[in-house]
């Protein structure tokens, strides 16, 4: 039932390519659809410091993560090769404009600030904000945060800053820019917390033995994480929207997110 499942899927994409292609050739404008189906390849932008949603293992140099598996998939539905383009927070909407790559696949944060310059696809994933500590610092629970003379760091263009900036009314927020992380300031003792999303936190507690887990007396900053890509390409917009919804109905999203212990996160 499952492999019949997954050949009416593929039908489904397959008729959708088809019956748009011939709009997308009328167009002034050629859809990233199209050029994605014409030259087989697949551009996409991924942050390769995003544990458990698009890492670079330095020792390997090899992608892993739940992003990196869901952009395979989405090449091998277009029949392209996917080609990974290192980008950031801060950097991915030039990347966009500047055609880098098609799509942002690094569970990007939904913001008015940033649908102002990208389009961004369905949710397929919901975070929400955590901390890291060491063991022995000033902050060992999060209502030790928010005090005169607290640092926190966060990333420098990530939904958290914005977040956080409104949110801590005492504590000061310290914004980092790569190559710089924020696990390297906490680390040096430069800063007493880190704010991040909840696979930031699995990274951290695997590598130090020292990191804390700081969890908020209730879920903050609630933010729908979906893909993007370039405004006003409504045709590759949708093929990346029933992409996401077909991977949903076959389990490949929730099996995917599953292996890297982020089920628990995936957008209903």
């Amino acid at each position: 039932m499952k492999r019949i499942f997954r050949l009416g899927s593929a039908a489904l994409l397959a008729t959708a390519l088809a019956g748009v292609m011939p709009a997308a050739n009328a167009d002034s404008v050629e859809s990233k659809l199209v050029q994605i189906t014409k030259a087989k390849k697949l551009p996409v932008c991924i942050y390769p410091l995003y544990y458990a949603i698009s890492f670079r293992d330095t020792k390997t140099n090899t992608l892993s993560g739940m992003d990196i598996e869901m952009a395979k998939e989405l090449g091998k539905s277009l029949g392209a090769e996917v080609e990974f383009v290192e980008s950031g927070f801060g950097t991915f909407i030039a990347d966009l404009q500047s055609n880098k790559c098609a799509i942002g696949m690094f569970a990007l944060g939904v913001t008015a600030q940033r649908a102002q310059a990208v389009e961004f696809s369905k949710p397929y994933m919901l975070a929400s904000i955590y901390g890291v500590s060491r063991q022995g610092g000033k902050i060992q629970e999060w209502a030790d945060m928010d005090k005169p003379g607290i640092k926190v760091a966060v990333m420098m263009g990530s939904y958290i800053e914005t977040f956080m900036k409104g949110y801590l009314k005492n504590a000061t927020v310290v914004a980092i820019q790569p190559p710089a992380t924020r696990e390297s300031e906490l680390a040096a003792g430069r800063v007493d917390a880190i704010l991040v999303d909840y696979p930031s936190v699995l990274r951290v507690k695997q590598e130090f033995d020292w990191a804390v887990a700081l969890t908020p007396p209730e879920r903050l900053g609630a933010t729908p994480v979906a893909y993007a890509v370039s405004p006003g390409d409504q045709v590759w917009l949708n093929y990346v929207n029933t992409f996401i919804d077909i991977t949903k109905l076959d389990g490949r999203l929730g099996a995917i997110a599953k292996k890297y212990q982020l089920d628990g996160s995936v957008a209903p």
